[in-house]
């Protein structure tokens, strides 16, 4: 369906909903439903939704076009708007983020997207990385930007994703710093863990032996005193 049979569908619908609100309105004809005038979308008056939705669908009319206007950059604080990840979290977020941003852009594209799936172990279909981008592009650029790449992680802590996604799979696996690809990633990973889990009880060990030799010396100090006083005391009585 083209760009232009979308908006003469949604125009007459709205116009439709206006006549419904308005008692004795006359009812429209099947001539007048099959040659509308190609006019974009008006903005609606009978609620929200379909307010933001004629706003969206112009949106995308306008840049199908090319007439779009850039949309003016808002600089957002990640610290403050996404308050539910500590700033470690939101340090590796960027951190992956920028890793794939090959171009330098600001932005992850469907290649560089596309490329990160496969680092992670986890490739998708073309149809698939096209749907992954779609779920959380706010502004239908086609690519995500820094705050959308956080909206990842925001839906997959609320539960908002589905178990078998793409987002899932990426937010999932991105909780292990993968330098290789696939389950090798992993196992490094566990390995390592596993290895500073014995190190850390390996400490804990010399410490409580410390702690215990501290004991006994302070004990056998104290025996000493008393087996010095014990024997002054005899030779003074």
């Amino acid at each position: 369906m083209s760009s232009e049979e979308l908006a003469r569908k949604l125009q007459r619908r709205l116009d439709a909903e206006q006549r419904d609100t308005k008692p004795g309105s006359p009812v429209q004809t099947g001539a007048d439903e099959e040659d509308p005038p190609p006019v974009k979308p008006a903005t609606a008056v009978n609620g929200d939704t379909t307010s933001e939705l004629t706003e969206k669908l112009n949106r995308r009319l306008d840049i199908h076009d090319g007439t779009a206007k850039p949309k003016q950059m808002k600089v957002f604080n990640p610290y403050t708007e996404f308050k539910e990840f500590s700033r470690k979290q939101i340090k590796d977020m960027e951190k992956m983020f920028k890793r794939f941003d090959s171009g330098k852009d600001g932005f992850i594209d469907l290649m560089e997207l596309k490329l990160m799936m496969e680092k992670l172990g986890a490739p998708q279909t073309h149809l698939g990385l096209k749907n992954m981008i779609k779920e959380v592009d706010e502004d239908y650029d086609g690519k995500l930007s820094y705050r959308e790449f956080l909206l990842i992680f925001r839906r997959a802590a609320a539960g908002e994703l589905q178990e078998e996604s793409g987002l899932m799979a990426l937010a999932r696996l991105s909780e292990i710093d993968v330098s290789t690809e696939g389950v090798l990633g992993a196992r490094d990973f566990f390995e390592a863990k596993v290895q500073a889990l014995s190190v850390r009880s390996k400490f804990e060990a010399e410490i409580r032996e410390e702690q215990e030799e501290k004991k006994r010396v302070e004990l056998e100090r104290k025996q000493r005193r008393a087996a010095f006083k014990e024997l002054q005391s005899t030779f003074c009585s």
